[in-house]
């Protein structure tokens, strides 16, 4: 079973639905209790990452994805949830993250060279393959929608899986052991977003056996 955490600030309608289409067995809590039943969890977000991690740490919920990260349990992370698997932010002041990956989440550039860019990135970007993983079992291309202002720099080499480019490079899938994330929306990416979906859910039934 894979838990959603409900920390107030995630697309938890959306992520629900598309759980619901690939009739995969999940909850949606912010009960310790009722996520400690769970065999993988997925961590949305939506909005600051100070914000995100000062609710995290109130609710004991920082401490808990600890805990079951340590114990070897799949954590995916979507969109900010993938932000907040890094060291640290300057999104709205400095903040700490959960510290599972290393980097640091920085606004994105309005302009790179003679390229003048419009933050926030939104809309449908091509994800480049960097490294293999059960998360991108069975791709090799692919586009995923986005939308943020903030990614993730200084993202160690082996923990990129994908990236895209917006006059920067975009850490777009990362993970390393049995932590992963996506910057983009997999929910709202069409095929290639539910593939990988359900690259998630079969590395959590994988873990369960």
């Amino acid at each position: 079973m894979i838990a959603i955490i409900d920390y107030g600030m995630g697309n938890l309608y959306s992520v629900s639905k598309a759980l619901e289409r690939m009739n995969a067995d999940y909850i949606l809590s912010s009960d310790e209790k009722e996520l400690a039943k769970a065999d993988g969890y997925i961590l949305p977000g939506v909005g600051s990452f100070k914000d995100a991690m000062s609710i995290l740490n109130e609710t004991g919920l920082t401490s808990f994805i600890q805990k079951v990260v340590e114990e070897g349990k799949p954590l995916l992370g979507i969109c900010l949830g993938m932000q907040l698997l890094f060291e640290e932010s300057i999104e709205n002041g400095e903040a700490k993250g959960l510290a599972f990956l290393p980097g640091k989440v920085i606004r994105i550039p309005e302009a790179a060279g003679s390229e003048q860019l419009k933050v926030p990135h939104m809309g449908w970007n091509n994800l480049n393959m960097k490294n293999e993983s059960p998360l991108l079992a069975g791709l090799s291309s692919g586009y995923a929608y986005f939308v943020h202002s903030y990614y993730v720099d200084s993202a160690e080499e082996d923990t990129l899986l994908a990236t895209a480019s917006y006059g920067v490079e975009v850490p777009a899938v990362v993970g390393r052991g049995n932590v992963y994330g996506t910057q983009f929306h997999p929910e709202k990416s069409s095929e290639l977003g539910l593939a990988i979906l359900e690259n998630y859910i079969n590395i959590v039934e994988g873990e369960k056996r």
